[in-house]
């Protein structure tokens, strides 16, 4: 129901470039939120143009991103290859637009770096859409962990593991330049800004890394299929299998594993968190037909060990992500919403890149982009 005062309020105009399945998530968002109207789309695909433009009448639709930057809009999603989020961010930044972007927030911190101080010079919002943040699990578990139920969380152990799940095998996905790297890049992200959202924003102070690429240079492991044939001159040049050990300012560490093809009988996903008054774990994945999804929390009452069982509400997926984005631009802070959190995770992926590539614990702050771009194409050399 819209009332007297939303009346008042123009609607947001917003615009999405991008209609892969992310880009097709806040379509959906956007045109499903009063007060917002969605009337710009820019893709590549001019059947999905056609497509989701009829669909939500939207009236400028383009294959050209750039015309997005004259269209007057307020809030812009860019649910584009990785190596494009940079100078797409950055443009409508610059342009006066609010953006939320899709993760990985850019293919190394260097990037990163420029769409936060773009951000930070327009004086508007740079968000990034990590929709896993928003799972239900997550929610409750973050209510519980602020409540001070698990005390001081002193070790954390999180994992994304698929049994056959490398995307789009032989395109962008797997070439180092445009993707910024494997598996890491693309679901241990996810599961790096979950775990250190619940455990309350800590500093990653190092990073000791290894990378593997055991299937995506045989063609295994592809989405949905056992064997994937390679393009011609596409070779994979990511990892797909990557584990990390983080040490956090204040003392507490975190194992961190993802993997885009396992031998393993189904895909995995988790996190353990470790406190000083308690423990929890967040655990999804199994199969089509046979899913799981649990959350755990362990701790004693007046000396008697006890399990609590927190409500879990609804998923919110893309949906809460764009919701949140839209609250940050109405709130009128936007100096406090300049991607830095991003831009953290994407030092913590650098810093991991460099120490798999060097075989040395790295210091966040002292990897050098150059090098730890270098580090992801060469420690996948190394495997036979």
């Amino acid at each position: 129901m819209t009332t007297d005062d939303d009346a008042r309020v123009p609607p947001l105009r917003a615009g999405v470039i991008g209609l892969g399945w992310a880009g097709q998530q806040h379509v959906a968002a956007y045109a499903g939120t009063p007060g917002v109207d969605l009337v710009a789309l820019a893709a590549q695909e001019e059947h999905l143009l056609a497509e989701y433009g009829e669909a939500h009448q939207v009236p400028i639709r383009t294959t050209d991103w750039r015309e997005l930057l004259d269209a007057d809009l307020d809030v812009l999603s860019i649910a584009t290859p990785t190596f494009l989020h940079a100078p797409m961010t950055i443009s409508a930044l610059q342009s006066g637009i609010h953006v939320l972007c899709e993760k990985p927030m850019a293919e190394h911190a260097e990037a990163a770096e420029r769409m936060v101080r773009a951000a930070e010079q327009a004086g508007r919002v740079l968000d990034v859409a990590f929709n896993h943040r928003q799972r239900g699990e997550v929610q409750a578990l973050k209510q519980v962990i602020d409540s001070g139920v698990l005390g001081r969380i002193y070790y954390a152990k999180t994992g994304w593991l698929r049994r056959a799940g490398i995307p789009g095998l032989g395109t962008w996905f797997t070439k180092n330049e445009r993707a910024g790297g494997g598996a890491l890049m693309d679901i241990g992200v996810h599961m790096l800004d979950m775990t250190l959202h619940l455990m309350g924003e800590p500093e990653v102070i190092t990073a000791s890394a290894a990378t593997h690429a055991e299937f995506g240079p045989l063609g295994r492991g592809g989405s949905g299929f056992g064997v994937s044939e390679l393009e011609e001159g596409t070779p994979f040049e990511v990892e797909d299998l990557a584990t990390a050990f983080l040490r956090l300012d204040g003392g507490a560490t975190l194992l961190l594993e993802s993997s885009w093809a396992q031998w393993i009988p189904y895909d995995q996903c988790y996190v353990m968190l470790y406190g000083s008054e308690g423990g929890a774990s967040i655990e999804w994945g199994g199969t089509g037909r046979d899913p799981y999804e649990r959350l755990n929390v362990w701790t004693e009452v007046s000396g008697v060990p006890a399990e609590l069982a927190p409500h879990v509400g609804p998923h919110g997926r893309h949906a809460a992500a764009v919701t949140g984005f839209l609250a940050k631009v109405r709130s009128g802070a936007h100096q406090q919403y300049t991607g830095r959190d991003a831009l953290h995770r994407a030092r913590v992926l650098d810093a991991c890149y460099a120490s798999a590539g060097t075989g040395t614990e790295v210091r966040l702050g002292s990897a050098v982009p150059a090098t730890a771009a270098a580090s992801r194409t060469s420690t996948i050399q190394e495997t036979p």
